[in-house]
């Protein structure tokens, strides 16, 4: 989606908490998501903005834009001579590969997107790039769920889910009734009573690998910030 300029002499009321009128030539930003910033010569921040718009409309020739979100709305009115223009933009990240398309691939905002294409390819928390390719092209991604995956940004190569559940599924027991844990997808990544609904025990698998085993009976985790029972409530796992 394009980005839109405002260029000229405008006069520019904002009505809210920080109320104020300004006249100058300025540069106004309308992003894709109605956010509105409002740009003059002196200094880093704008001279008035507004994020992201719950509504917003333009018309020009005589130039006249109100943006309003809540109890905030910004208007932008042409006093002279004024510019619009629209300029077509896209996602600003990493570098970390190329597409199948042969266009370049950037990570922003956690995912991976197509500067050509515009494809998107989300990202499980705590991926990290390889620096290597899938046979279909597209770079690898690793990701520790119990153990090291190296996986394709594209699931359809093979999801985080399926990876999980082949090292996995049914090897940790519920320790409310002692049946095995399924691998599930809600939100995240969980260990799940296969008994469900009838036993509603389940846990979220972290970001991390296995080391060992809790006195409960559990997987401890090597995470980031320390070893950890896959029960965060375990009282066991907090004593290690």
């Amino acid at each position: 989606m394009p980005i839109r300029t405002i260029t000229g002499d405008c006069l520019v009321r904002f009505e809210g908490p920080r109320d104020r009128t300004v006249r100058g030539t300025v540069l106004a930003v309308v992003k894709p998501d109605n956010t509105v910033l409002v740009h003059d010569i002196d200094g880093y921040q704008p001279a008035a903005w507004l994020t992201r718009a719950s509504e917003l409309s333009l018309t020009r020739d005589p130039l006249w834009l109100v943006a309003v979100d809540g109890d905030e709305t910004l208007r932008i009115e042409a006093v002279g001579d004024v510019t619009v223009t629209e300029h077509e933009a896209t996602v600003a990240g990493t570098p970390v590969g190329n597409c199948r398309c042969g266009g370049d691939l950037v990570r922003s905002g956690g995912g991976v997107s197509c500067l050509d294409c515009g494809e998107r390819f989300g990202l499980p928390s705590g991926a990290t790039t390889t620096g290597d390719d899938c046979s279909c092209g597209l770079p690898t991604v690793r990701v520790d769920r119990g153990e090291p995956f190296e996986l394709c940004l594209d699931p359809d190569c093979g999801s985080l889910l399926e990876a999980v559940r082949a090292a996995f599924e049914g090897e940790w027991a519920c320790p409310e009734c002692g049946s095995d844990l399924d691998i599930i997808r809600r939100g995240g990544l969980l260990a799940g009573c296969e008994q469900y609904p009838d036993c509603e025990t389940a846990f979220s698998i972290p970001d991390g690998v296995v080391d060992g085993r809790c006195g409960c009976g559990l997987p401890v985790f090597e995470t980031a910030t320390g070893r950890r029972c896959l029960d965060t409530d375990c009282s066991v796992g907090r004593d290690r």
